[in-house]
């Protein structure tokens, strides 16, 4: 771990990860794209224990948008078993370590087996306290202020009484700080319909590496570049 990391109480509270380059990744290596993913979630449970090791409360992970549906049904198909699997894992572990699994997203969209698992984790973890970590799943950030939306067009609240913070109480993100920072990996340099609304004053960090080789040492010199960021938030 870096000093200069250790060294200074200047963590992000609360990181947006979006995990992009797996299919890159196992092209390069001239292997098939579902080892790409399958590699992209194994490093998912390395920083997320990394995470919680140097002390970070919030950990927002973009694992499914509701664009990559558009992909070929067995790539979609093997996600939605690899995701079961993760979060089958995830959340016995997370119950060991005070971790708190929360879903952003429609999960009414996905596979009844997928539900079942996610609502379970949801259920085992709810009261944990120690990190919280959100899988964005079947996600999409205008998908997510449209259904704020029509929450509250059906609670018939009238156009002159909605407020920022009544928006904030409908979006998947309802109690949670906005993300401090967000990290993409493999270069791309957008937010891909990330939290769009939480996102106005997040730091943005594009690292070129694909996220199969975002290990620790990526993820410090991640953290030390948020560092050096001056966050005026506007004033």
């Amino acid at each position: 771990m870096s000093k200069l990391l250790t060294s200074q109480n200047i963590l992000p509270y609360h990181i947006g990860l979006i995990i992009d380059g797996n299919r890159r990744w196992a092209k390069a290596k001239g292997l098939a794209t579902f080892m790409g993913h399958k590699k992209g979630v194994e490093r998912i449970e390395e920083i997320l224990d990394y995470a919680q090791e140097l002390g970070i409360k919030i950990v927002t992970v973009y694992a499914f948008s509701t664009e990559n549906w558009k992909r070929g049904e067995k790539e979609v198909h093997y996600l939605m078993k690899l995701y079961e699997d993760f979060a089958t894992k995830q959340t016995a572990e997370a119950v060991k370590k005070g971790v708190k699994i929360r879903i952003l997203g429609n999960i009414k969209g996905l596979p009844l087996s997928l539900q079942l698992v996610l609502k379970k984790a949801i259920k085992l973890t709810k009261n944990k306290q120690r990190m919280i970590v959100n899988i964005a799943i079947n996600y999409g950030g205008r998908d997510e202020i449209t259904r704020a939306f029509r929450s509250l067009a059906q609670a018939k609240v009238k156009p002159k009484e909605i407020t920022e913070e009544l928006i904030n109480q409908n979006l998947d993100t309802v109690g949670l700080p906005d993300p401090d920072f967000i990290i993409r990996t493999s270069g791309e340099q957008r937010l891909s319909n990330f939290l769009p609304w939480q996102a106005i004053y997040s730091e943005l960090y594009f690292p070129k590496v694909h996220w199969p080789d975002f290990d620790k040492r990526q993820f410090e010199i991640a953290l030390l570049e948020f560092q050096k960021r001056a966050r005026r938030l506007g004033q």
